[in-house]
Formats: C-alpha cells, sequence, structure tokens
C-alpha cells in the first residue's frame, strides 16, 4: 500500500512540473487503470503513478477554468459578493478577499473567478468579513515577478486559490450591500479576535506572531521578523500546521481523557481513553476553524483525524500506515499541495520521528533521547530544505530544542487562554495579552542574539543545488539515521562535505560578460558580471514598507548568483523606480562605491556623481559613462546612460533619459552609440527613444524594463515599432520575466533567454 502511494505522490508531482497541461480528455484513462492497482507490483506501482498524474491533471483544468478571462484584464468591472477574508490594513490600503456572485462588463454578465484578492487604496470605508458588497474594480489575472531565486507568487495565488488579482476604484458604485451573512460567524469572530489583538498588543513586536498563532494571519509579522524565522529555522513555530493542531489535541486528549473518568458510569460506557481520543479531535478541528481552515491547517487536521480517529473507533493502526493514509487523503482532496514546501517538510518531519521512534534511535525516555530526536530531524530535512533552495541554520537543532517546548508548552496555550479570556472579559484578556506581549517582545530579542551569535553557522537560502547533490546528501542521511548495527555509517557524513562549497557559477573569462536584466515590475534593475567583479544598474522600486525590490529580487538572485559583493551600484537617477530598492538591496549586500546622476536624490551617504567621460575597465571588459555632461541635468535626463563593451559585443544602459539627453548624447557621443544591445529609455515612454537615437545605435536587441500592465501604457506601441523597423529584436521582462545575455570571452553572444518562459509551470505562462 504505501508503496503504491508513494507512487501516486510521483504522479502528482510530475504533473507539477510541465509548463502547459495535457488535454482534459486524458481524464477518461482514469477508470481503466483503477482494476491494476489490485495486481501485481509491475503493474499496480505504474497504474497508481498514472492515476496521481492523471488526478492531478483534472483538479488543474478544474481550477484554471476559473481564472479570469485574458480579455477582461484591465476593464472596468462592476461585482457584487462576500468579504470572504479577515481584512487586512495599513497607512496606504485594506485588503481581503472577494467571492463573486456576479461580474459585469458595461451591464453584460462575464464569466466571475471564485475568488479575487483586492486591495482598496485611500477609502474611508471599513467593510468587514461577511458582508455583501457591489464594488467596481480593475482586475487582472494571478501573475507575479519572475527571477532566478525569486518567489513564485503566481504559484503562492494559485495554491489559496486565487483566480484574479485587482484594486478598487473610486466610484459613488461603491456601497455596502447588506449586513454579514450568518454563514460568515467564524469569520467574524476571527476578524474581532484579529482587532482584539491589535488592540490589546498594540505596537509591540509580538502582535503579529500572537495574530499568527491564533488566527493563522500572519500579514502582521514585520519582513525582518519572517527573516529572522527562516535564518534561525523557525519558521514552523509561527505557522499553524502540524506542531500547533497537536499541541492543541494533545491538550484536548488529556484533558478529555481525565474529566472523562472522573466519573465511573461514563467510563463504563465509553472508555476515557477513547472519548480523549474524541475531544482531542474536536479541539483540533475547532483551532484550525479559528485558523481559517488553511491549506497547511487543513494537512495537519486530517494527519489528526487519522490517528485520533483510529484511537477512538478502537482500530489503532500503525504509525507508518497512518502516515500513507494521511498522504492520500491530503493528495486526493489537493493535489496541488505538492507544490508547497511546507508540504514535504511536514510528511518528512514526522517520517523522520517514526524512523527515530521505531528502534533506529534511542527512544527519547531523556533529555537527551529529545536531544537525539530532534538532531533527527533536523538533518532529516536537511536535503529538503537545499532542494527547495532555503536557508539551513547548523544551529537549529539547539534553537529548536529549547523553542519547541516553549511554544508548546507555554506560548500557544497561553495565547488561546488570553483569546477565550479577552472574548468574555476585557480586564483580563487585556492582563493577559499585556504579559503575552511583553514576553514575545524578550522572545524576539533573544532571537535576534541568537542570530547574531550563530551567523557563521548558517547556510544562505536561494542557491540552487544539482540534482546529484541532493540524492547524494539524501544518500548520506540515510546512512546516518540506519540502525547502529550496520557498518560504515561514518561514511555518511562524507556527501555532508558538500555543503561547505555551495555550487557556484563559473565566472566568466576575461573578455566576456554576463547580462541580466531583472523583472522588478515597473521600474529597472540590471546586473553586469565579469570575471572577478560585480555591477548593479539601478536597484528597482520600493513597493512598501514591507516590500523593495532591492532586498526581495535583486539581494535573491545576487546570492543565487555566488555574489557576495557589489563594486559598484549605479542609481541612474533620484526617482521611486530606479532607486528605491537601494536600502533594502544594501542591507543584504555591500557595495563598494555608488554613484548616480542625481546624487543629492537617493538619501544615502557617500554617493558619488557619474560624469559623461568616466571610464575603467574590469577583466578585459571596458565601462565608459557617456551621460550627464557638465550642466544643469535635472530629473529624467540626469540619468546615467552607462556603455560596456567586450568582446561579444557592447550594450547601453539609458535610464530614463529623454529627448533633450538624447540630443545631447547625438552630439556627444556619437560612433560610441553603436551597439548591440539596448535597454530602452524611460521604459519605453513616447517622450524618449527619438528616431535619432534609435538609428545612431541601430541595435540587435531593444530591451524594456517595464511591469506587467502597467498604468503608463510602457511600453508605447510607436516606440516599439519604432526599434524593430531598426532591425531590433524587441523583448521587455513584463512578458520574458528576467532576461540574461552571455557575452562570451569567446565572442559569441548569447541569448536572450527569458526566465518565465525558460522556467513556466502551466499556473504562471502568459494567457
Amino acid at each position: 500500500m504505501t508503496e503504491g502511494i508513494c507512487a501516486f505522490l510521483a504522479g502528482v508531482w510530475l504533473l507539477q512540473q510541465l509548463p502547459a497541461l495535457p488535454a482534459p480528455s486524458w481524464s477518461w484513462l482514469m477508470p481503466l487503470l483503477l482494476p491494476a492497482l489490485g495486481r501485481g507490483p509491475w503493474l499496480r506501482l505504474p497504474a497508481a503513478l498514472s492515476l496521481g498524474f492523471l488526478l492531478a491533471l483534472v483538479q488543474a483544468h478544474w481550477n484554471l477554468g476559473y481564472r479570469l478571462q485574458p480579455e477582461l484584464e484591465g476593464k472596468s468591472l462592476q461585482v457584487t459578493g462576500t468579504l470572504a477574508s479577515v481584512v487586512q490594513e495599513d497607512a496606504r490600503r485594506l485588503r481581503f478577499d472577494l467571492e463573486p456572485d456576479t461580474l459585469t462588463l458595461a451591464g453584460q454578465a462575464v464569466p466571475a473567478p471564485r475568488r479575487i484578492r483586492l486591495s482598496w487604496y485611500r477609502s474611508d470605508q471599513r467593510p468587514r468579513p461577511g458582508e455583501r458588497w457591489r464594488l467596481l474594480l480593475r482586475l487582472k489575472r494571478p501573475r507575479g515577478f519572475a527571477n532566478p531565486a525569486g518567489f513564485d507568487y503566481a504559484g503562492w495565488l494559485y495554491r489559496q486559490g486565487v483566480d484574479a488579482t485587482g484594486y478598487v476604484r473610486s466610484s459613488p458604485l461603491n456601497r455596502r450591500l447588506g449586513p454579514p451573512r450568518w454563514d460568515s460567524l467564524l469569520l467574524r469572530l476571527r476578524h474581532r479576535i484579529g482587532r482584539l489583538i491589535d488592540l490589546r498588543v498594540a505596537n509591540r513586536p509580538g502582535a503579529g506572531l500572537l495574530r499568527a498563532l491564533v488566527i493563522g494571519d500572519r500579514s502582521g509579522l514585520e519582513r525582518e521578523q519572517r527573516e529572522l524565522l527562516r535564518r534561525t529555522g523557525t519558521s514552523h513555530l509561527v505557522a499553524i500546521s502540524g506542531l500547533h493542531i497537536g499541541i492543541v489535541a494533545g491538550f484536548g486528549f488529556l484533558l478529555g481523557r481525565f474529566l472523562w473518568g472522573r466519573s465511573s458510569l461514563l467510563s463504563g460506557r465509553f472508555a476515557a481513553q477513547r472519548a480523549g481520543a474524541v475531544a482531542g479531535l474536536g479541539a483540533a478541528l475547532l483551532y484550525a476553524a479559528l485558523a481559517g481552515f488553511s491549506i497547511p491547517t487543513r494537512r495537519a487536521l486530517i494527519m489528526t483525524a487519522v490517528v485520533l480517529g483510529g484511537v477512538a473507533l478502537n482500530r489503532p493502526v500503525r504509525p507508518s500506515r497512518a502516515l500513507a493514509q494521511v498522504l492520500l487523503l491530503v493528495l486526493l482532496t489537493d493535489t496541488g499541495a505538492v507544490l508547497a514546501p511546507g508540504f514535504w517538510l511536514s510528511f518528512g518531519a514526522v517520517a523522520v520521528i517514526l524512523g527515530a521512534l521505531s528502534g533506529r534511535l534511542h527512544r527519547p525516555a531523556t533529555a537527551a533521547g529529545v536531544g537525539r530526536i530532534q538532531l533527527a530531524v533536523s538533518l532529516g530535512l536537511l536535503p529538503l530544505l537545499l532542494a527547495w533552495s532555503l536557508p539551513v541554520s547548523l544551529a537549529s537543532p539547539l534553537i529548536n530544542l529549547l523553542l519547541v517546548p516553549l511554544f508548546s508548552m507555554l506560548v500557544v496555550p497561553l495565547a488561546l487562554l488570553a483569546t477565550l479570556a479577552g472574548l468574555v472579559s476585557d480586564a483580563l484578556g487585556g492582563l493577559l495579552f499585556h504579559g503575552l506581549g511583553m514576553a514575545l517582545e524578550w522572545f524576539w530579542s533573544g532571537l535576534g542574539l541568537i542570530d547574531t551569535m550563530t551567523a557563521s553557522w548558517q547556510l544562505a537560502g536561494g542557491v540552487e543545488r544539482p540534482l546529484w547533490q541532493v540524492v547524494a546528501l539524501v544518500g548520506g542521511v540515510l546512512l546516518l539515521q540506519s540502525p547502529a548495527g550496520i557498518p560504515g555509517r561514518w561514511l555518511g557524513l562524507l556527501p555532508l562535505l558538500l555543503l561547505i562549497w555551495p555550487p557556484t557559477q563559473p565566472p566568466p573569462r576575461p573578455g566576456g560578460f554576463r547580462f541580466d536584466l531583472l523583472d522588478v515590475g515597473q521600474g529597472m534593475a540590471a546586473v553586469i558580471r565579469t570575471r572577478q567583479h560585480t555591477l548593479v544598474y539601478d536597484a528597482g522600486p520600493r513597493y512598501s514598507a514591507r516590500f523593495d525590490a532591492g532586498r526581495a529580487i535583486l539581494a535573491p538572485f545576487l546570492q543565487w548568483s555566488g555574489v557576495g559583493r557589489i563594486d559598484r551600484l549605479i542609481l541612474s537617477n533620484g526617482d521611486a523606480d530606479h532607486s528605491g530598492g537601494a536600502r533594502g538591496l544594501l542591507r543584504e549586500i555591500p557595495a563598494g562605491r555608488i554613484q548616480s546622476g542625481e546624487p543629492e536624490r537617493i538619501g544615502l551617504v557617500g554617493v558619488e556623481p557619474c560624469r559623461a567621460g568616466e571610464a575603467w575597465s574590469w577583466d578585459g571588459v571596458r565601462f565608459r559613462f557617456l551621460h550627464p555632461t557638465a550642466g544643469e541635468w535635472r530629473g529624467n535626463d540626469a540619468s546615467c546612460v552607462l556603455r560596456v563593451e567586450g568582446r561579444a559585443g557592447s550594450l547601453l544602459l539609458t535610464g530614463d533619459i529623454e529627448r533633450p539627453a538624447e540630443r545631447s548624447l547625438l552630439r556627444q557621443a556619437g560612433r560610441q552609440l553603436d551597439v548591440d544591445l539596448v535597454v530602452v529609455p524611460h521604459h519605453g515612454s513616447r517622450t524618449s527613444s527619438s528616431p535619432g537615437l534609435v538609428a545612431a545605435t541601430s541595435p540587435r536587441f531593444a530591451l524594456v524594463a517595464a511591469g506587467y500592465r502597467n498604468r503608463f501604457g510602457f511600453p508605447r506601441p510607436e516606440v516599439v515599432a519604432r526599434w524593430r523597423a531598426a532591425g531590433a529584436a524587441v523583448a521587455g521582462t513584463a512578458g520574458e520575466g528576467a532576461i540574461h545575455f552571455e557575452f562570451g570571452a569567446d565572442g559569441e553572444l548569447t541569448g536572450p533567454s527569458g526566465w518565465r518562459r525558460d522556467h513556466a509551470r502551466y499556473w504562471n505562462g502568459d494567457p
């Protein structure tokens, strides 16, 4: 049975690797494959794999069938629907999910998505969960940035069941249609608890953590807090999943068994052990409901139900068999679960614990035994963390040995107790929340201190390892955790030595360089790498206090590329879409020299101006500023214009220059403008790319850094047509994602390769 379920899992996983889905008609093979499950393994395992593949195919077609139609993107749509999530608020906007009843375009009904994620900027309205609203919207299909080592936001939306994203337009049509519906009681309770926590733990670092632990809303965690949890290997402590559901179920089990056992009458009719299992399952169900039945919570609830259900029915099953049954149930209900690292980490952790308790390791009768279990889990999950390019802290076994009992026995129970008290008594709830808030401040301070002390023990995430290394690490871990009688177990340490030398891309040879134009939305960020040097041109925009392109996109890309220091950072001008991510980038990766066309607007210490004529050479590659020349250049026309030349050709980075700066370039630079690749000025605005500049550069490739369906309409169609008429192949980050070129030392120019197309999956491709 277990082998068949693993084959089924492999089939589900294989479907998720496809860039496009096969026709749904293949699903008719499923009834024909079912009889083969009862045959020998030579037939049963291929049949199980095929069934997993086909079930995932059916679910994927079903899910994508509710996506917003491409022709509706950017149109003004009127929707009536129900708020289906807790409302998140900050200084700029409200954010919530809406389940539409109707969607209309110019009065005509159009197909409505199942769930829409909306932002409402500068609104004086305060919608509440469960209310019905009529709103005027602008929508687009789920989409995210596409960069190496970047977060797959489109994949995350797909797993959450979100079929469109957008914003509410200002309109008198926007109005509340009715009070919260009766079936939104749970959602309103979660909203009330969230507001209660915000009120009682206001402006304390622990507020976001308490919201995460009680109602499963991690939006209140600051970016620094999320990164701290990731670096120390403690992110699981704030996710309502197996650990927390198990804690609550365990308390429910013990309390139910104790209370039931006090009555001889009840105990005689129904065993206290079985009554405790029912109570534990009920407690787990209530906690999962409080967390909104999120995907990790549902997975943990199924696992708890299988185990405690067997106890309640007096039909306990073997742990390994129970784990396989849970795995099958999770996959049957949600084949997309395999897309989440948490799926693999949670099942992997349980499998390692079961292996440790089955005699491969000493049973944890003492604190030393518990420590061995924690070490086994950390070691067992190591290949999975590396396979998902997640950070690894070698100190995490020790950290979790301290924090898991602390959260299990104190933090989670007290958080739930404070919530219950706060719903009954403001005074008592306020007292408990105040104490918890202070304690969690100490937690963050202590975790930060531990992070500083163990910084040298951390292996950075975002480094993509080849498959053979992951396989070798899996073999080493299995050998280390094998029974003590097996000789040569110490050989399992050898693959772990691979961690000391993380894989790096071979650097370009002298005279060659790599060029990457990253997908940062409506902004710009580019990276040039020679054999021993790295130049970053622009740092992308800062979207909010919690998200900027420098920290979220550029820094992970550089770490993925093996870059630990930026030799020169050029911020072409002071506009936020070019320099907004600079501070976030510099928090992660230091830079040697920083230059800008508007140094006074950057807001960083030591920024130097870039001036036409300044030139240097790195590893056989020549760099020269062509603009700004001496004079009063301001705004877009003050942008640094940089020419880069190697053996395979040359490129021109133009920033946001417009017609006046272009005319100056044509007068001053002359033949130096003749290049192979141009990044189109000002994202393809009609105020740039004059016919003279296009003719003078005569590039083979013209690249546009612009956001998908940006509000400016960049690049303008007439500008694209002008570059194409000059013989240039035009590509943009909005469609291609990050764009890569290789200027080889052998004189060969290779590219473009677009990350979105080269690494497409069926949920994030273009319509």
